[in-house]
């Protein structure tokens, strides 16, 4: 009985949001992207669709007020809801719930070359949430330190990985989530 009302109440919400994606842009529900996956494997991850249709989508990164980005889409991507069609991916073995997050392959190619050890981040599965992003390391990269600082972390968790990290990651992902949503409601911008 448990699993069936979980499973209802996930399909609820699947079906609640992507209305309001429909309602508020055209196009299709889900954004799919090439990412780079555990030892450079590409694979598919699944968003939300937060953006126009436009022709950058799988080039250009987000930067803080893109016009690209839909109402409901400026939510979504604040509040880090896009990205929970990835549950997709984990159940696939794309992905794990926690671990460095993939990047885009254009950008894979360009940080392998530029940053040193880059691409040791890529010899554990890809996470929705990571490190990187409960220190704050997320988003549009502007200058080269924050990709640093970003690998610094992945490789941190890399050599440190354990249950208890884990809990301590999604716990922290969670409560930042709850917070920025928060802050949005109340009519203070995000990240």
């Amino acid at each position: 009985m448990y699993k069936i009302s979980t499973i209802f109440a996930a399909w609820k919400y699947i079906l609640f949001l992507a209305l309001l994606i429909k309602l508020t842009s055209k196009g299709p529900v889900f954004f799919v992207q090439k990412r780079t996956g555990y030892m450079g494997t590409e694979f598919d991850c699944f968003k939300f669709r937060t953006m126009y249709i436009n022709d950058e989508a799988h080039i250009k990164q987000v930067s803080i007020n893109d016009k690209r980005i839909t109402r409901i889409g400026k939510f979504l991507r604040v509040t880090h809801l896009d990205e929970t069609p990835q549950f997709f991916n984990v159940l696939l073995g794309d992905m794990s719930v926690v671990g460095p997050r993939p990047h885009m392959l254009y950008h894979t190619r360009y940080y392998s070359e530029c940053i040193p050890y880059y691409n040791l981040r890529l010899e554990v599965l890809p996470g929705m949430t990571g490190m990187a992003q409960i220190k704050d390391y997320i988003g549009e990269i502007s200058v080269e330190r924050e990709l640093r600082k970003r690998i610094q972390w992945d490789i941190y968790y890399m050599k440190n990985r354990s249950i208890w990290l884990d809990i301590n990651i999604l716990f922290t992902t969670f409560g930042c989530v709850f917070s920025k949503a928060f802050q949005m409601i109340r009519g203070k911008s995000g990240k």
